[in-house]
């Protein structure tokens, strides 16, 4: 007997709705069943059925039930699905019979999808790629979220571990059948043409985590300049919201501002900040000190002057990808270089605008190398490459053939990380944290 409790939860939005979906996932789906239904819904159907109280004998709700049997579920476990009317008392009722049942509870945060991965239904990208789908708020975000969900990136990272494995097994049975007539030494040469073919795909994924990251966590666009110039009244009018205080008084912002919005189906997260000077007060110090320390992470900054000043006691540095913009231009006539704008009348800023649109757009381009978009990604790859630079640089030495023990070790160092990556090891740390993100019916 299977001693495994069975988990149910409402899956659906907030009550009162249309519909609500409860999920149940375990042995006990066989017996609700019988319980709940005066007749048993075949497998992988949606059907239509009277949902019986089996206390009471009371009609519950006439909803649709759909049957899951395992593993081909995406728990990998027995599911069944409620499909009831969007009822606070449908849904309480339901709940509260289901758990008069032994061995029957509330699901945790993530659980169903906890189970999969368990079962072998889920690795731990696409789960992540399902957590980022969950999240996502633009477009670009879902098709990236989509492409690891859907296990791209998985296949991707399990066929570089084929690889190594193969390479390792050439090794280790010489190593370890030597003495054997049929096992030759192993193919130096070929060796190193294949280790450097893999290494050459973990730099290109590598290249391309910023642009992953960008189109995952949003395109930093920070405001920066010195006190006065509107930086938050350009925010304002950048968002269409006054989510800034804005006075006549130099130094009113002090802290970041963080405003996300969507532009054409790309995340682009505004920060405003303190103006820049050589300030006297601690607490502007310290504005000024986290004003610089965001403008230093930003993907693009928006350096703001003002058309009746337009001197800076500060910079941004040349390295930095700097848009230059002239504000209060409707005050002072301006015909120099930058984009010369109002944020009291609105003047210049939907072409700003637009001009932010498309540098997010050039940044979020999806390409086939962008694998990476989580820090996880790029620790474990960068790991990997550094165990395969370490077996190159014996491979291509005269004492390779004498060293080969060597070679296996930084050859496992590689396929540890990439199964790390994957969630074959050490996963559990990893979905604790994704999973407590997740509703109950996830």
């Amino acid at each position: 007997m299977n001693d495994r409790k069975t988990i149910i939860a409402l899956a659906s939005g907030a009550l009162p709705s249309g519909i609500a979906v409860v999920r149940i996932s375990g042995p006990q789906c066989s017996y609700i069943m019988e319980q709940f239904l005066a007749k048993a819904v075949p497998a992988r159907q949606l059907v239509v059925r009277r949902i019986i109280d089996p206390v009471s004998r009371d009609i519950i709700d006439k909803a649709m039930v759909a049957n899951f049997p395992g593993p081909a579920s995406f728990t990998g476990e027995d599911c069944l699905e409620f499909h009831v009317h969007g009822s606070r008392a449908i849904i309480n009722k339901l709940l509260k019979r289901l758990q008069e049942i032994p061995m029957v509870r509330i699901g945790e945060p993530g659980e169903f999808t906890r189970r999969a991965f368990e079962n072998a239904r889920l690795q731990l990208t696409e789960i992540e790629g399902l957590s980022d789908l969950i999240n996502a708020e633009t477009e670009s975000q879902r098709v990236l979220a989509i492409a690891r969900m859907d296990g791209g990136f998985s296949e991707r990272i399990n066929g570089w571990r084929r690889q190594l494995v193969v390479c390792l097994a050439n090794i280790e049975a010489y190593l370890d059948f030597s003495d054997e007539e049929d096992v030759g030494t192993p193919d130096i040469d070929g060796l190193v043409i294949a280790i450097n073919s893999i290494a050459a795909e973990f730099r290109a994924a590598l290249a391309g985590f910023a642009q992953g990251r960008i189109i995952r966590e949003g395109f930093r666009v920070g405001i920066g300049g010195a006190p006065n110039v509107g930086k938050s009244s350009l925010l304002n009018h950048l968002v269409g919201s006054e989510v800034a205080i804005v006075t006549d008084e130099a130094g009113t912002t002090r802290d970041i501002k963080e405003v996300a919005v969507d532009l054409g189906g790309q995340l682009v997260v505004f920060f405003d900040s303190a103006g820049i000077r050589d300030a006297t007060s601690k607490a502007e110090i310290e504005g000024v000190r986290r004003a610089r320390e965001m403008l230093e992470h930003s993907n693009l900054i928006i350096w703001l002057r003002s058309a009746l000043d337009l001197k800076d006691q500060w910079r941004p540095g040349a390295e930095a990808n700097v848009l230059e913009v002239v504000n209060k231009c409707d005050l002072a006539a301006y015909d120099g270089p930058g984009l010369a704008v109002s944020a009291k009348t609105g003047m210049g800023v939907q072409q700003l605008l637009e001009e932010i649109k498309q540098l997010a757009i050039n940044n979020n381009e999806l390409g086939s190398s962008i694998l990476l978009s989580r820090s996880r990604d790029r620790q474990a790859i960068s790991d990997g490459l550094m165990a395969l630079e370490a077996a190159l640089t014996i491979l291509e030495t005269k004492q390779a053939p004498d060293m080969l023990e060597l070679i296996a070790q930084d050859l496992r160092s590689a396929v540890f990380a990439l199964q790390r990556l994957l969630g074959i090891i050490d996963a559990e740390n990893v979905l604790d944290e994704l999973f407590s993100g997740f509703c109950i019916g996830k």
